[in-house]
């Protein structure tokens, strides 16, 4: 690896339990928050970090009905310090026990590669949020694959930017899906696709790529050694004829490249305080002295000025914004979808969408 690039590392703790594991990520997030308050993981997975990092640092997965915990450069501390105490996870209608943990720790990620390496997603890619599906939704077959792969650049770029990477060298991207007719996902009407891709940058396992990543989508999976892969195993190996990444010597005429300058600046939101009901909020005190303190009001802030927002490029969870398109290119949000967006990871969205 150069020095020019910090050692960026991760983890991914696979948890074995007594019985197969048909909860959503945001599920398990609920009890880690419910059983683990202290723990330093939680502002990771609560939203209190949600401004000061784009992209999560921890990631929750259900894959092959098992739970995996993704810990990303700040994230890998707080996993591995709350796998330490897990014994019994309590969802309310059902119980499961922790028999152990498999812990693999990587060195080295996010980085430029001198050989182009193959990714499979074996969760769905969700490539298309509101606005971008309506720009592909008018390409022609021959220009959609382009259209992914530079999607799928911006995103390696945005990914990089976030941990801290300055990328200089180009990001080649080639993105193989199995049709290029997008499954809508949810109420969002979001598009997705399964396929795989090759890039000259290094990513760790079972980080998400693309939009709804909270939710478990775009996961990938490096196939440089799909022998130690065990989802769909027999399949994927028999995908595979060459384990050896390719060279960069590789004809790549028909790869996208993307830069540094082609990605849009993100900007990070600053979240409105939300109105809370008072008698609501004071149920869970007991006590007038385990009440927090009343707040003060600025009595000389003025009206809050309503900034226009330009489009989302990369996700819809972390408000990715291209201020070069025009106006007439700007899609409006969707105030519920606003909403449930600011809130993704609170401890009320939890409860709202999963009673326990």
């Amino acid at each position: 690896m150069s020095d020019a690039f910090p050692n960026i590392h991760s983890v991914v703790v696979r948890i074995i339990t007594d019985k197969p594991v048909r909860k959503t990520p945001y599920q398990v997030k609920g009890v880690f928050m419910r059983q683990y308050p202290d723990e330093s993981i939680i502002p990771m997975l609560d939203g209190s970090y949600r401004d000061r990092f784009l992209y999560p640092r921890v990631q929750v997965k259900i894959l092959n009905e098992q739970i995996y915990i993704i810990g990303i450069h700040e994230g890998v501390d707080p996993v591995l310090s709350l796998v330490k105490k897990f014994e019994m996870f309590d969802f309310g209608n059902i119980t499961f026990e922790v028999q152990g943990c498999d812990i693999e720790e990587s060195q080295e990620q996010f980085i430029p590669s001198s050989r182009l390496v193959r990714y499979k997603f074996i969760t769905p890619w969700v490539a298309l949020n509101h606005m971008t599906g309506g720009r592909y939704r008018f390409l022609t077959n021959q220009e959609k694959p382009s259209f992914l792969n530079r999607l799928l650049g911006q995103n390696i770029i945005f990914l990089a930017n976030e941990v801290g990477i300055k990328l200089d060298d180009s990001i080649f991207t080639k993105v193989k899906v199995s049709s290029l007719f997008p499954r809508p996902v949810d109420e969002n009407k979001w598009g997705a696709f399964m396929g795989e891709f090759k890039t000259n940058f290094v990513l760790p396992n079972y980080i998400g790529v693309g939009n709804g990543i909270t939710r478990g989508f775009g996961t990938i999976y490096g196939m440089f050694n799909p022998d130690s892969f065990t989802f769909d195993e027999e399949e994927l190996i028999n995908e595979k004829t060459d384990v050896t990444p390719e060279t960069m010597s590789e004809q790549v005429d028909d790869f996208e490249i993307v830069t540094a300058s082609d990605v849009p600046k993100p900007k990070r939101r600053r979240r409105t305080p939300q109105k809370i009901n008072r008698n609501d909020w004071q149920k869970g005190f007991t006590k007038k002295s385990d009440r927090p303190p009343k707040r003060k009001s600025n009595q000389n802030s003025g009206p809050k000025r309503r900034h226009h927002r330009g489009g989302r490029v990369f996700s819809e969870e972390f408000d990715i914004e291209d201020d070069n398109q025009n106006s007439s290119n700007r899609v409006s949000d969707n105030s519920r979808d606003s909403k449930e967006d600011a809130q993704f990871n609170t401890a009320k969205h939890h409860k709202r969408q999963h009673k326990f």
